[in-house]
């Protein structure tokens, strides 16, 4: 621990900033896998579910959560999906094996039904193509009977199947991890990166205006991570709009303070994806930009070292719905989640699309038990605020802070914050991480030229056991309380941070 002064400071100036926030950067992402889709947002007879049959009360609180974007149907799982399975009658819908999670899929829920869902909580399609065990042809396909108005066969077979409108999906990942050797259909770069352009130009046959999502790397450590982004896209610059990041953490081995700086490499990830993408358009001599789709995002125990929501196992080989990778999460885990939703804030200029992966059961904010109650798991509520109050223009953040040594990491700031503007109010709200574990870290923020004058409110999201969590026995265990001691004076903002602690200062 470094000798400095323990306490941060920044300044804010509406002359400093970064960029607007996309509203697709508090995405979300519905797999078929364990239990997201069944018994999650869908179940038929639970006493909730309305006619489609989706969970009334996981409809509430998706609505809460404040989520835009939602990508479908995968993940793992589309890289050996046949979309067809998923349209027309329920009854006349084959069962298949889903070899990404060794379950059996029902194609009870598809693409008519996901449309539906997205159209209740108010968000926007993002749709995955399998180009694992598929190519060209089935994409276009599924374009056409997705988004054609009418009069060929493939829009009339969606009319008839019951939607006279066409779902209008204009955001679509093309591939799913495909530079991971798990993944069905698994591509070196020069392999998917000329499928790649060759879908992305038919689809743009049918639609230009498409936005179109290049498979980048599964995460930063890859292999042939940058190698594969600057192959793929030497493929397929001009003919899409983003590329795809990947990325998970959990606590190993006790090491917490890495825990808590994960976000390090979230930022770091970025600015290589960032780096390697314009060096990519530098020497095709391009005006284009490319921008970044981190379309999975979370904490995620891949060990299997966490508490489970249900305690049961993992199910069996080819079962229905589940129950695999229900992690239960802990004020630690919402606090690095808190820091990452901030990474994402702080190159929100590149990051137009991010996905939170995913949204009910696994690894999820949401938790659900079939035919019984649905609650908020700690990690509910960092992304709810950040959604809510993380609309309008990413402000300079460029925090003084002391630092400390982790294993992973090196030397890192125990302050992660960011700050953004509402451009119609001129309110701003300041989301703030500290990663000591034991002592309260003093901020000043300095106002320069915000005619900013009240503390609206300060939201920390902490408690005396980091280790707490919400249950289905007493879901609401964790949640926000206000902070104590914030004031705003002569341009001035004091705060105290909690140890351990997520905030959200609000000003007006």
């Amino acid at each position: 621990m470094s000798d400095a002064p323990h306490s941060a400071r920044f300044t804010l100036d509406p002359d400093f900033t970064i960029s607007p926030v996309d509203p697709r950067l508090f995405g979300s992402f519905v797999e078929h896998l364990g239990r997201c889709v069944y018994t999650g947002i869908h179940e038929p007879g639970h006493p909730t579910a309305d006619a489609e049959g989706l969970r009334g009360d996981v409809l509430d609180l998706v609505r809460e959560l404040g989520v835009t974007a939602l990508r479908y149907p995968g993940g793992n799982f589309v890289s050996g999906y046949r979309w067809e399975d998923g349209v027309g009658p329920k009854e006349e819908r084959p069962r298949r094996l889903d070899l990404a999670w060794r379950s059996t899929e029902t194609n009870q829920f598809g693409l008519s039904e996901f449309i539906d869902f997205v159209r209740k909580v108010g968000g926007e399609p993002m749709m995955a193509l399998n180009l694992g065990t598929r190519g060209v042809a089935e994409a276009i396909e599924l374009q056409e009977y997705a988004n054609h108005p009418g009069g060929t066969e493939l829009s009339e077979r969606r009319v008839a199947h019951g939607d006279k409108d066409p779902f209008g999906i204009r955001l679509w990942c093309l591939g799913n991890e495909l530079d991971g050797p798990w993944q069905t259909g698994h591509k070196t770069a020069d392999e998917y990166g000329r499928l790649a352009a060759e879908t992305a130009r038919a689809m743009r046959q049918i639609e230009p205006d498409l936005e179109l999502v290049a498979c980048g790397s599964s995460a930063q450590k890859m292999e042939t991570f940058a190698a594969w982004e600057a192959t793929v896209l030497s493929h397929c610059y001009d003919l899409v709009d983003h590329v795809s990041l990947h990325a998970y953490y959990y606590e190993q081995n006790g090491d917490r303070d890495s825990f808590l700086a994960s976000a390090v490499d979230t930022e770091s990830f970025i600015e290589n994806v960032v780096a390697t993408a314009d060096h990519i358009g530098a020497r095709l001599k391009s005006d284009k930009r490319i921008n970044l789709s981190f379309d999975e995002w979370n904490v995620w125990y891949q060990d299997g070292s966490a508490p489970t929501l249900s305690g049961e196992g993992r199910g069996e080989d080819w079962a229905e719905a589940p129950r695999l990778l229900e992690d239960n999460y802990s004020v630690t885990d919402a606090v690095v989640f808190g820091s990452l939703l901030i990474a994402l804030l702080r190159h929100a200029d590149r990051v137009k699309v991010a996905c939170l992966a995913q949204l009910v059961n696994v690894i999820a904010p949401i938790a659900t038990e079939p035919g019984g109650a649905a609650w908020r798991q700690t990690t509910f509520h960092p992304f709810a605020q950040a959604s809510r109050y993380g609309r309008g223009t990413v402000l300079d953040v460029r925090p003084a802070s002391p630092r400390h040594t982790t294993e992973r990491y090196g030397e890192v700031d125990l302050l992660h914050a960011t700050a953004v503007r509402d451009e119609e109010t001129g309110a701003v709200t300041i989301f703030a991480v500290n990663r000591d574990l034991t002592r309260v870290l003093p901020l000043d923020v300095t106002l320069h030229g915000l005619g900013l004058s009240e503390v609206v409110e300060h939201s920390v999201l902490a408690d005396a056991d980091p280790d707490a969590r919400n249950t289905a026995a007493d879901p609401d265990r964790v949640t926000p309380h206000e902070g104590a001691g914030t004031a705003l004076a002569d341009g001035l903002l004091t705060a105290r941070l909690e140890p351990l602690s997520w905030n959200v200062i609000r000003l007006a």
